[in-house]
């Protein structure tokens, strides 16, 4: 049995009972030191979770925020892509039937300047054709004087021809 369930052991004079009072008077300070200590130790504990609660809760709303940005400008980004692919699509179709209107013209015009050409070597080969022309009818002609002439020794008609000019000159 325990000495503190004897009669003795309550006894003002007894050693062992002022140990317990001391024991007891120390555990109690000590007890109500640290209760101070430690609740201002778990106070400052939670006051830091509490500040690292609201940093987390700050740069996820930052994240949140940075990620509704970048899915914006993606949305701008795809939309500009967009934009300029039709604008590009539409700037090709423009190129090509510019580029066809120019073949066009451009074949129009070689056209126009073959059908000179042709008419100019046309009327070249024609002019060429009646110089021959001419110079095989003068050729002709000179034949048919110079046999004329050598077979009559004078034409009274070139002769006529003549004495009226001679009479015209003076």
């Amino acid at each position: 049995m325990p000495a503190i369930f004897e009669a003795h052991f309550w006894d003002l004079s007894n050693p062992e009972f002022w140990v317990g009072v001391g024991l007891l008077l120390f555990f109690g300070i000590v007890w109500w030191k640290a209760r101070a200590m430690i609740a201002g130790m778990l106070d400052a504990k939670a006051t830091t979770i509490q500040t690292d609660l609201d940093e987390a809760a700050r740069l996820r709303a930052e994240a949140e925020a940075m990620l509704a940005d970048i899915r914006a400008q993606r949305t701008e980004a795809e939309r500009h892509a967009a934009e300029m692919l039709s604008a590009a699509e539409a700037d090709a179709v423009r190129l090509a039937a510019e580029a066809k209107i120019k073949l066009e013209e451009q074949i129009a015009r070689r056209a126009a300047l073959a059908e000179r050409k042709i008419a100019s070597a046309e009327a070249e080969a024609a002019a060429d054709v009646k110089a021959v022309a001419a110079d095989l009818a003068a050729q002709a002609a000179e034949q048919i004087l110079a046999t004329r002439l050598a077979s009559a020794t004078t034409d009274p008609q070139v002769d006529a021809a003549i004495a009226t000019m001679a009479a015209r000159l003076q």
